[in-house]
């Protein structure tokens, strides 16, 4: 009988919607929760475990108790091992790393983890390549290639190595950001190492690319389009990353990079927004929504700009939703689609369509968006 190992971030992505970019550390969390934050990872782990209810009766399902894993594997109709112990209601990195190193020590055959990069890093700083994980995709800022496209997918991949019929192993790379740095507009990421995950192409998401150099030019001609089409009619969302940034900056107006901001009549009504700030201001106004994929990985929602939720998306509409990208991140992809991971199954079916990437001035290509 296979042994399948469950780790859960409890507290992973809570951060997203209030626009706080991560839960590190114990006062960053409070504040979340102060916001009106609600927890993701467990909701995100069930999603998982679903794709794996075939093989209730032919795996050992171990995990740690609690909002660790046990609530998440019962609510699945699992019959879990449980191990260990958490010292505090309240759960740290330390708990994540003894769950991992007591999962080695039982030879499990493969770790699920729910988490963000923060978890990845406490799965390596445990156990380091000494034994086959995937993640499933819960925090903020996932940079890391060690997480699948979203839940469903890791349920998928996990149940196809455990009936071996996913045999690849591949060492992935375990980035992580200093979250201080990314609230003030920063973004540096570090390699911490490598785990070694069931890799199917298809299944799993790559490691996120920054904008080279030359990209400048590119980014500047799409601003330039954007900001000649902007109607005084709607507000304009503007998501994160440094292609909509360029059409800030064409504004003129004082934005924040990593965050999410709003434009009216071109000028800044609101900088740096999280959920609830974003549906006050936008109710009963014509909107549109900017967003650009994260390169490499070719996420539009769900990878840094969960502000920008199934509701604020309900209330801007499919067909006001404007994607822009250069045509050096397009390529890069490989014909692979634009990918996105609401949380929310019904607007991510929404979503799977084709739509118009704007790829220079007056340029645009069709492409394929999916989740």
């Amino acid at each position: 009988m296979k042994k399948l190992g469950l780790i859960v971030n409890p507290v992973a992505g809570m951060g997203g919607r209030v626009g706080l970019k991560g839960t590190d550390g114990l006062r960053i969390l409070e504040k979340a929760r102060k916001l009106g934050a609600k927890p993701v990872s467990e909701n995100r782990t069930i999603e998982a475990l679903k794709k794996l209810e075939s093989l209730k009766d032919s795996i050992e399902l171990i995990t740690y108790p609690h909002q660790m894993g046990e609530k998440a594997a019962v609510d699945c109709g699992f019959f879990p091992k449980i191990i260990g112990s958490i010292p505090d209601l309240q759960t740290t990195a330390k708990d994540t790393q003894n769950a991992a190193k007591d999962m080695r020590d039982l030879k499990v055959d493969l770790l699920l983890f729910t988490g963000g990069d923060g978890t990845a890093r406490d799965i390596y700083i445990a156990v380091g390549e000494s034994m086959v994980v995937l993640g499933i995709p819960a925090g903020v800022k996932i940079h890391s290639a060690v997480y699948a496209c979203n839940p469903a997918r890791a349920g998928e991949l996990a149940a196809l190595y455990l009936e071996d019929k996913a045999k690849t192993i591949q060492e992935t790379e375990v980035m992580d950001i200093d979250e201080r740095d990314y609230r003030r507009g920063r973004l540096s990421a570090k390699l911490y190492g490598y785990l070694r995950i069931p890799f199917e192409r298809r299944y799993v998401q790559r490691m996120k690319a920054g904008s080279g150099a030359t990209e400048r030019y590119y980014q500047e001609a799409i601003a330039s389009s954007i900001v000649d089409d902007m109607s005084d009619e709607y507000l304009y969302i503007i998501g994160p990353g440094t292609t909509t940034w360029a059409a800030m900056e064409r504004l003129n107006l004082d934005s924040s990079l990593l965050g999410v901001d709003l434009v009216y009549k071109k000028r800044l009504v609101g900088k740096d927004l999280n959920e609830s700030e974003l549906l006050k201001k936008i109710k009963g106004k014509k909107a549109k929504l900017i967003i650009t994929p994260i390169g490499g990985q070719g996420y539009l929602l769900g990878r840094g700009n969960q502000q920008i939720s199934p509701e604020v998306i309900r209330q801007v509409g499919k067909d006001n939703i404007i994607i822009i990208a250069t045509k050096n991140k397009i390529n890069s992809l490989q014909g692979r689609p634009l990918l996105v991971d609401t949380g929310d199954r019904a607007s991510d079916e929404l979503l799977d369509d084709y739509f118009k990437v704007i790829t220079g001035y007056r340029e645009a290509i069709v492409y394929k968006v999916t989740y």
